[in-house]
């Protein structure tokens, strides 16, 4: 396997581990843990798709980056909750 494979197997790993970790109620979608998850797999599956020059999975990984990057963000903006 090449180094682009590696790249690409990285960042789906990072994709499916958080999206299993959801699904068995070890971390919630709203978690800093599955929003890093899925914004860095999301961006490390990107890069891999860019330099194979794969226009879907670049546009699919790209949104997929592009919206988890905004629920990111939306997190840290979050005021505590006051007592």
């Amino acid at each position: 396997m090449s180094a682009v494979d590696w790249t690409g197997f990285a960042g789906v790993s990072l994709l499916v581990a958080a999206y299993l970790l959801n699904l068995l109620n070890v971390i919630k979608k709203d978690s800093l843990t599955y929003l890093l998850a899925n914004t860095l797999g999301a961006g490390i599956a990107c890069l891999a798709s860019y330099l194979l020059h794969y226009l879907p999975f670049i546009l699919l990984e790209g949104c997929w980056s592009l919206v988890s990057l905004i629920a990111l963000i939306r997190f840290f903006q979050q005021k505590p909750a006051r007592s």
